[in-house]
């Protein structure tokens, strides 16, 4: 069984505080398995009686009754009446159809349409149930208005969120074991969506390329009404290429002009952008002045939340070790609750002609976390020594007090070069360092 005890602990943590528990996260990455089998696992070995815990699978038949709101809520009250504390999951939440009010439609069952405004949805039931005493609510879904981020907003500080993404590195080594160094390279190639990791090498390919047409784009295509697929599929190819590039609308426009020889608006990617980022598949990190101490520019890096998925994307054919490499240090250093932003700063230098010209320069990552503060480069291999150099130039323009890291592709612990800047093997920074 595949242990996810950070957010079992989550769970843990807000078990009776008067909130729903709202889940969300990218499709399949376990949020089901997460709550009907570790959570209540974990309520019944201390001390929760079986007959306490209501579990209702909205998708199932025998079930549709209760995806009528009013049903829902009826129900599950006479289920938990008389009963002292009551623990129900409702999965598949999104099943529950929104109604007009019956008061608006003389006791008739009405099912709303989108310009209507006195609806009855799940959204109210869940609110309504977690004001019992007596329940304490958990709830998933899987299609794709209940995975959009948009769900957070429409229970503002109403629920708890839990928001659960495929499996980090140290959760996909503790359940595979053996070599790190092997581990990280599987890991590299096909992530940490769980039901991949349980695969072949042949099956976690076609199962992920499956996820995106089957699944993650349909989601997309339905929740917004979008007709044609093939622009969203072209933008989702050319953010594969260009994971950790700085991208921003123009950029984008641009070289989808050089692959199709057709025109787009950018308003529409940063549209299709916005839709990958609701659905969860993609995160976006900002550039942060390390100088200046402020977010500037219109320029962002988009990474992938799983570097399976963004393979497969490309059949698996771009292997770019570095371009994985980073997106894997980005995912893990936000599971582990850093804030992370792209560090840039100007430089005023000499060019060849002796002029003064203004430049910047990058580092991947200004990471935070309460009084920790790191620049992180991220490199797969620092033995070329013109690399080595390009990596720690902008550390030495920096010059200041903050913990300046090169995270390197190879097998070796922490150490510290000439120059006072530390230098770690991804496997230990991963498993170790940023813990």
């Amino acid at each position: 069984m595949i242990a996810r005890d950070k957010y079992l602990q989550q769970l843990i943590n807000s078990k009776n505080n008067g909130f729903p528990k709202v889940i969300t996260g990218i499709r399949r990455c376990g949020k089901s398995f997460l709550l009907k089998e570790l959570y209540r696992s974990y309520l019944v070995n201390n001390g929760v009686h079986p007959d306490d815990i209501f579990i209702l699978e909205l998708d199932d038949d025998r079930n549709i009754a209760y995806r009528n709101p009013i049903e829902l809520g009826t129900y599950i009250r006479s289920k938990c009446q008389g009963k002292k504390d009551c623990y129900v999951f409702l999965d598949e939440i999104q099943k529950v159809y929104t109604i007009v009010n019956p008061a608006f439609t003389d006791g008739k069952i009405v099912l709303a349409k989108e310009k209507d405004t006195e609806v009855i949805s799940f959204v109210d039931v869940v609110l309504g149930l977690s004001r019992e005493d007596n329940i304490d609510l958990y709830i998933t879904g899987s299609n794709s208005r209940m995975l959009s981020s948009d769900i957070i907003t429409e229970f503002r500080d109403k629920a708890t969120n839990i928001n659960l993404a495929p499996l980090s590195f140290e959760e996909y080594y503790n359940y595979v074991g053996g070599s790190a160094t092997e581990a990280i390279y599987a890991y590299m190639q096909f992530g940490g969506m769980p039901l991949a990791v349980i695969k072949s090498e042949d099956e976690k390919k076609e199962y992920l390329k499956g996820l995106f047409q089957t699944t993650y784009f349909r989601d997309i295509l339905e929740r917004n009404k979008l007709k044609k697929s093939e622009l969203l599929e072209e933008l989702c190819n050319i953010l594969s290429t260009s994971t950790g590039e700085l991208l921003n609308a123009e950029k984008i426009a641009n070289t989808y002009v050089s692959v199709r020889h057709e025109k787009i608006n950018q308003q529409t990617i940063e549209r299709y952008i916005d839709l990958f980022k609701d659905s969860f598949l993609l995160r976006e990190a900002r550039r942060f002045d390390l100088k200046g101490r402020k977010e500037i520019g219109a320029l962002r890096k988009y990474y992938f939340c799983d570097t399976g998925l963004r393979n497969a994307r490309l059949n698996f054919a771009f292997s770019d070790e570095g371009q994985m490499l980073e997106n894997i240090v980005y995912n893990e250093l936000c599971y582990n609750g850093y804030s992370v932003s792209v560090g840039s700063f100007d430089t005023v230098e000499k060019n060849k002609e002796g002029k003064s010209i203004r430049k910047t320069n990058e580092v991947d990552f200004y990471a935070t976390k309460g009084l920790r503060a790191y620049y992180i480069q991220v490199t797969s291999d620092i033995s070329n020594e013109t690399t080595r150099k390009r990596e720690i130039r902008p550390y030495f323009l920096l010059n200041d007090q903050v913990q300046k890291i090169l995270v390197v592709n190879k097998p070796f612990g922490e150490t510290r070069d000439e120059s006072g800047f530390t230098i770690i093997g991804v496997t230990d920074f991963l498993l170790r360092f940023i813990k």
